[in-house]
């Protein structure tokens, strides 16, 4: 009778999932307004998005924002002509531009350009994946550069290491930033990840600080970082069909459902927080 039940309710289960899925599309199209500054360059020619990083570095200039731009290099076609506009641009008013971290298979070529970015005397800065088991060759090489770096989790596996435990690899990164760099950003809403890496560089006495998702909950680790003493930066994603990043992991991370369905019902336009 108990096996008769669950293949029953296992009938059930399943049509309700894909009904729920089919459905999460426009609710998160809808929801995702609240949480982007723009529409979404990804999958557009590189001129054209090379062209929107330039307008957007040009508004930020234009108002003397303590902010860096986040460029991925795949969407620029790892162009070193694109990127010299991009650094031509950003290096008279200072605003940095950073390397988002993607694929593995894209790591050397996007180092290739953060090294040109960097020669060139662009305000330059990095993302290092805890996934990686290259991360902490790179962080020598960004110390090395005197670059910024932001550690993060990462999405994408190692595909040599897919199994590298992620928060203890995360914490070894920042580990081997600590006292060497010039400036890392915590990338992360994990509470207890976010005081175990920024103790650990406050305590190495290097320049740190919190960033965050706009459009994520933001209570906690923004407490976690002022408790410390450590400034918190807002990552803006720069689309208009998802919710940052997250969204796009829903089926992994289901609160991130619940987090836009909440805020979608509640008109809000804030931090998200809980």
């Amino acid at each position: 009778m108990v096996q008769a039940c669950l293949a029953e309710e296992r009938l059930l289960i399943a049509p309700l999932r894909r009904f729920v899925w089919s459905a999460w599309g426009p609710i998160a199209e809808r929801a995702a307004r609240a949480y982007v500054a723009g529409r979404e360059p990804d999958g557009e020619p590189p001129r054209r998005v090379a062209d929107a990083y330039l307008a957007a570095l040009r508004g930020l200039a234009a108002g003397s924002l303590n902010c860096y731009l986040s460029i991925k290099a795949p969407s620029l076609g790892f162009s070193h002509e694109l990127l010299g506009e991009l650094v031509e641009t950003a290096r008279p008013s200072g605003v940095g531009l950073h390397f988002d971290s993607l694929a593995p298979e894209g790591a050397d070529r996007t180092w290739a350009l953060i090294r040109e970015a960097a020669g060139r005397g662009a305000s330059a800065g990095c993302t290092l994946p805890a996934r990686w088991r290259r991360s902490l060759s790179d962080a020598d090489h960004a110390v090395a550069l005197g670059i910024r770096v932001r550690v993060v989790k990462g999405q994408w596996a190692d595909p040599e290491a897919p199994d590298r435990d992620v928060r203890s690899n995360f914490l070894a990164v920042v580990e081997s930033l600590a006292g060497r760099a010039g400036r890392v950003g915590i990338a992360t809403h994990d509470p207890e990840l976010a005081r175990a890496a920024l103790a650990r560089l406050c305590a190495a006495g290097t320049p740190c600080e919190l960033e965050l998702l706009y459009g994520l909950p933001a209570r906690t680790p923004v407490a976690i970082a002022r408790a410390g003493g450590v400034p918190v930066r807002f990552y803006v994603p720069y689309g208009h069909a998802w919710l940052p990043y997250g969204l796009s992991q829903a089926r992994q991370h289901p609160r991130v459902l619940w987090w836009a369905m909440r805020d979608l019902l509640a008109g809000s336009r804030g931090t998200g927080q809980p």
